[in-house]
C-alpha cells in the first residue's frame, strides 16, 4: 500500500474560534506564508483559527485569478497571489465575509514576535461593566432608572467585548452559516432581549476573556519551535579581506564568509570549521544532550553553542536558509497537514453545530407544550443550550494538542513533516533499517586489500580502484579512497550502477569497481573468489571488488561498526512491540552477521532500490503499518512507499530526507522509539481530549433541558472546557 500524502501545504491548525457548517474549500493552489513567497501580505486582527481561514478560502472561491493563497495564522496574515487588477475584488470579498484585511509594510512582515491577542484593556473594562450591571440587578430597587442604567451598562459591556463577534457572527448569518460567531451572537442578543440583560453581558465578557486565554495559550504550542530563533545571534563577527574583523549583522553575512565565534558565544549561521577545536552544544538542532567535538572541516549549525575553544567557520548557508531556519519552516508547513482525527473533528463539527441550533429551536418551540413552561422560559433554555453547545473545545482538542507534539518532537531533533505522521507513528507494526550510516556508524575503514594475480603491477591496481573509488559518494568508496591513499585520476566514461557499484575507463581500460552482485552479472565470480568473500563476510565485512573485462584484479574489504545506540534503540522498539527487519545492499552473510550482533529480527542482504521497495510491500502485506529508515538515494524509493518515511539527517542525503515524512536531525535511532511513544502519548491526550469536550457538553445539555442550567454555567461549561483541553495538549511540551 502506498503512502498518500494528505497535508496541505501552507494551511494553519487553528485555535478555539468559529468552527461551523461551512462548505468544503475551494481548489486552490497554496502557497507557504514564509518571506520570500510571491504575492501581497495583508494582516487581518479577527483571523486567528482554522475555521475562519476556511471562511476566508470559501469567500475567494469565486474569485478568478487569485492564483494562490498563504495563510499565516500565527501572525494573523494572508498572503494573495494575484494580478494587482484581481487584489481590490479579493478585498471586497473577505470584507464581505465580516474580515478586516490591512496591509502590511515589509518590516512589519519580518516582525516575528507581533501581539498574538490585543484589547487587554477594552475586555477588562467589559467585565467590570458586566459586574456592575450584575451588582445593579441585584442590589438596586426594582425601578426605571436602575433598570435602564443596568441595561445600559450591559450593553456597554456587550459592545466592548463582543463586537468582533457580532460583526461576524451577523456576517454568518446573513450567509446561512451557523459558526460559534453565529451561535453567540443569537443567544447573548437573546437573552438581552428576553430581560437577561446581566447575564448576557456577563456571558459575552468572560466568553471574550476566554477566548483572550485560549487565542495565548495556542500561540505558546505555535511558537514553541519560533522561539528557537532567538537563540541565533544577530550580529556575526566577519573576516575582512585586510584581515581584520568587522563585527555585521548576520542577515548581510555572504556565503564562504569566514566568521569567528568566540568560547561560550552561540555560532551566527551553518558552516564548517576551517581552524581550531571545541565542543559545541547542538541540542537545540539535534536534541543531543551532550557536546560534540568539532574540528576542522566538521559542520556546525546556527544556534549551537561552542564551548572552550575559539572556532573560525566558513558559512555555507545564509541566515534564512540555516538548518534552525528549515526546521522552524518545515514545522510550520506541517502544522497544515490535517492529522486524521482532526479531519474526523472538522466533518463532525460541520454536523453537530447546525444540529444543535435545530435542538435548540425545537426546545423554545415545543417545551412550553411538552413541559408546561412558559415560553420566556422555554426560550432562556434554548438560549443557554446554545451557548453550551458552541463547539470549540471539540475544534481546538485536536490542533493544540498536533502542534504541542510537533513542537516537542523538533526540540529533541524529531522533524516531522505533519500531523498525519506524529498521529499515524503508534500505529508501526515494523520498521525496515537501511545498515550503512543508520545502524551501523556509516564510517567504514578499508581492513583488507588484496590485489589477485595478474600481469598488471599491484601499485598500478591499488591505483586505479583508489581513482575508481574517490569519484563515488558512497561510504564504502569512501573508505577504500582512504584507505588506499592515492592521487585522483582522469577518468573517462564515468558511471553509476545504483545498488551495484560504478564504471569507468582509465588508462585505456575498463574498470568497474562494484560489490557481489555486480561481479556476478558481469560472469567474472570464481569457485576460489568465492572462498575469498565468504571468509570476509562471516566476519561482518563489507567486500568490493576492482575488475576488468576479464578478470577480478583486487578483493577490498570494508568493516564499519555498530552505533551502540542503535543496539538500545532496538530493544526499545521490540519492548514496543515493532518488529525490526534490516534491508541491505551488502551480501547476505554480513547482512546477517550485523542483525545478529544488533538484535534485528531479520536481515535481508543484496537488494537493490527496488528490492527494497518490494521489501516494504511485502511487510505492509504481512504485518501492516511499515516505517522505513535509511540516509541514502538508494534508500529514497522505499522511504516513499512506506507508510512512514524516516530519514538520517545529519549524514542522509537531500534525495532521502525529501522522501522521508520525519527526519532524525542527529541520525540516534533512539529517536524512533522516541517518536513512537510520542506518537501514542498524543493519542492519548487526542482522545482524552474529545472525551472531555463531548462528556462537558453532553452533560450540561441535559442539565440545560432539564431547567438545572444558568447562562452562567453555560458559558463556563463552553470556555472552561475549552481551556481545559487546550491546557491538557500543551502538557506534552513538557514531555
Amino acid at each position: 500500500m502506498q503512502r498518500q500524502n494528505t497535508s496541505e501545504p501552507g494551511k494553519d491548525l487553528g485555535c478555539a474560534c468559529d468552527s461551523g457548517s461551512s462548505s468544503p474549500s475551494a481548489p486552490v493552489r497554496i502557497e507557504g506564508g514564509t518571506p520570500g513567497t510571491s504575492g501581497t501580505v495583508f494582516r487581518i486582527p479577527t483571523m486567528d483559527c482554522a475555521s475562519e481561514e476556511s471562511e476566508i478560502r470559501n469567500a475567494l472561491a469565486g474569485i478568478g485569478g487569485v492564483r494562490g493563497l498563504g495563510f499565516q495564522l500565527s501572525a494573523r496574515t494572508l498572503r494573495i497571489d494575484a494580478p494587482a487588477e484581481v487584489l481590490p475584488r479579493a478585498l471586497d470579498a473577505i470584507r464581505q465575509a465580516g474580515f478586516d484585511p490591512q496591509p502590511v509594510t515589509p518590516f512589519e512582515q519580518a516582525d516575528q514576535h507581533a501581539p498574538m491577542a490585543e484589547g487587554l484593556g477594552r475586555l477588562g473594562a467589559s467585565l467590570l461593566l458586566a459586574i456592575a450591571a450584575e451588582l445593579l440587578d441585584f442590589f438596586a430597587p426594582e425601578t426605571a432608572v436602575y433598570k435602564g442604567a443596568g441595561m445600559a451598562l450591559a450593553a456597554a459591556a456587550i459592545w466592548l467585548a463582543g463586537f468582533s463577534t457580532y460583526r461576524k457572527g451577523f456576517t454568518a448569518l446573513l450567509q446561512g452559516r451557523l459558526n460559534i460567531s453565529a451561535l453567540m451572537t443569537v443567544a447573548v442578543t437573546g437573552a438581552f432581549l428576553i430581560g437577561q440583560w446581566p447575564e448576557a453581558a456577563m456571558v459575552m465578557a468572560l466568553y471574550a476573556i476566554a477566548e483572550l486565554i485560549e487565542a495565548r495559550a495556542v500561540d505558546r504550542a505555535r511558537n514553541a519551535i519560533k522561539s528557537l530563533l532567538d537563540l541565533t545571534p544577530d550580529t556575526a563577527e566577519v573576516k575582512q579581506p585586510d584581515g581584520e574583523w568587522k563585527e555585521v549583522a548576520a542577515a548581510d553575512v555572504a556565503l564562504n564568509a569566514i566568521v569567528r565565534v568566540k568560547p561560550g558565544a552561540r555560532i551566527p549561521l551553518d558552516g564548517m570549521v576551517t581552524a581550531g577545536n571545541s565542543a559545541v552544544n547542538q541540542a537545540p538542532v539535534t536534541g543531543e544532550s551532550m557536546p560534540i567535538d568539532k574540528a576542522v572541516s566538521d559542520l556546525v549549525f546556527a544556534g549551537t553553542i561552542n564551548g572552550t575553544g575559539a572556532l573560525e567557520v566558513r558559512v555555507t548557508a545564509a541566515a534564512g536558509n540555516t538548518t534552525l531556519a528549515r526546521i522552524i519552516q518545515a514545522v510550520e508547513q506541517a502544522q497544515g497537514s490535517r492529522a486524521p482525527t482532526q479531519q474526523f473533528v472538522d466533518r463532525f463539527a460541520a454536523i453537530y453545530t447546525p444540529a444543535v441550533f435545530a435542538l435548540a429551536v425545537a426546545v423554545a418551540l415545543l417545551t412550553p407544550w411538552l413541559m408546561g413552561i412558559g415560553w420566556m422560559e422555554a426560550l432562556y433554555k434554548a438560549l443557554v443550550l446554545l451557548v453550551i453547545a458552541c463547539p470549540c473545545a471539540l475544534v481546538i482538542a485536536t490542533p493544540v494538542t498536533v502542534v504541542s507534539g510537533l513542537a516537542a518532537a523538533a526540540r529533541r531533533g524529531i522533524l516531522i513533516k505533519g500531523g498525519v505522521y506524529l498521529e499515524g507513528a503508534h500505529k508501526i507494526k515494523v520498521i525496515a533499517l537501511d545498515k550503512t550510516g543508520t545502524i551501523t556508524e556509516g564510517k567504514p575503514r578499508l581492513v583488507a586489500a588484496e590485489v589477485l594475480s595478474s600481469p598488471l603491477q599491484e601499485a598500478q591496481v591499488l591505483r586505479w580502484a583508489g581513482a575508481l573509488a574517490v569519484h563515488s559518494d558512497h561510504p564504502v568508496s569512501k573508505a577504500i579512497a582512504q584507505g588506499l591513499d592515492v592521487s585522483n585520476g582522469q577518468l573517462e566514461q564515468f558511471t553509476a550502477l545504483p545498488g551495484r557499484g560504478i564504471q569507468a575507463r582509465l588508462d585505456g581500460q575498463t574498470l568497474i569497481l562494484g560489490n557481489h552482485r555486480l561481479i556476478e552479472e558481469r560472469g567474472l565470480c570464481s569457485a576460489g573468489i568465492e572462498a575469498r568473500l565468504a571468509e570476509h563476510e562471516a566476519q561482518g565485512r563489507t567486500v568490493t571488488m576492482l575488475a576488468m573485462d576479464s578478470q577480478v584484479l583486487a578483493i577490498f574489504a570494508v568493516a564499519d561498526t555498530i552505533k551502540e545506540s542503535s543496539r538500545e534503540a532496538l530493544a526499545e522498539l521490540h519492548a514496543l512491540g515493532v518488529r525490526s527487519v534490516m534491508l541491505t545492499g551488502d551480501n547476505p552473510a554480513t547482512a546477517q552477521t550485523i542483525a545478529r550482533q544488533a538484535g534485528i529480527d531479520d536481515a535481508r542482504g543484496n537488494l537493490l532500490p527496488e528490492d527494497k521497495l518490494t521489501a516494504i510491500e511485502d511487510m505492509q502485506g504481512r504485518y501492516g503499518t511499515t516505517a522505513m529508515t535509511g540516509d541514502g538515494i538508494n534508500d529514497a524509493p522505499a522511504l516513499a512507499r512506506s507508510d512512514i518515511g524516516i530519514a538520517m539527517g545529519a549524514a542522509g542525503t537531500d534525495t532521502a530526507m525529501e522522501a522521508a515524512d520525519v527526519v532524525i536531525m542527529n541520525d540516534d535511532l533512539r529517536r524512533i522509539p522516541e517518536l513512537i511513544r510520542l506518537s501514542r502519548r498524543t493519542r492519548a491526550v487526542l482522545r482524552q481530549n474529545i472525551v472531555l469536550a463531548l462528556g462537558i457538553k453532553s452533560v450540561f445539555l441535559v442539565l440545560s433541558i432539564i431547567g438545572g442550567a444558568t447562562m452562567w454555567m453555560a458559558v463556563f461549561a463552553d470556555m472552561g472546557a475549552s481551556l481545559i483541553v487546550v491546557f491538557n495538549g500543551l502538557r506534552l511540551l513538557r514531555k
